[in-house]
């Protein structure tokens, strides 16, 4: 598992519309976090995403992006963005690689993909992390805090 003051894995994963989010595009240029959810279109993601979007413009005006992340593929996603009005990105890591190379637990003897946020600051480091599992809104203040203290 990666911990605080590790260099963040590279990755190259499609949001939603299909645009590639490309890591070497990310790094040395904004801080960003990564949160990492179960699936789409259930109850305790579903606040999660909202909570990010309810105060994304607080991470925008900090510079930082946030992207969404979880193994379902591009049209649920789509699906699950539309519904919710979201504002950012979410990334389909279908083959959990990003997930891997993170250590995200899974949850329930590993048949539930863990819900973890990252904190990686613009050089790709990893800042702050905190594994959510049990409270889907509670890290959105806890990141943004983060944040800040990246400023």
């Amino acid at each position: 598992m990666m911990e605080i003051g590790d260099k963040a894995p590279d990755f190259a994963l499609r949001d939603q519309n299909g645009t590639l989010h490309d890591s070497s595009e990310i790094y040395g240029r904004y801080p960003i976090v990564l949160f990492f959810y179960p699936k789409d279109h259930t109850p305790g993601c579903t606040q999660e995403v909202c909570a990010f979007r309810d105060v994304s413009e607080d991470f925008h005006a900090l510079g930082c992006k946030i992207y969404g992340i979880s193994g379902d593929n591009q049209r649920s996603h789509q699906r699950f963005a539309t519904k919710f009005n979201l504002n950012y990105p979410l990334l389909s890591d279908k083959k959990k690689q990003l997930r891997r190379a993170l250590g995200v637990p899974g949850k329930l003897l590993g048949l539930i993909p863990g819900r973890v946020t990252y904190v990686i600051d613009k050089n790709g480091i990893i800042r702050h992390i905190f594994d959510s599992m049990s409270n889907p809104i509670g890290h959105t203040e806890e990141a943004l805090k983060a944040v800040k203290e990246l400023s």
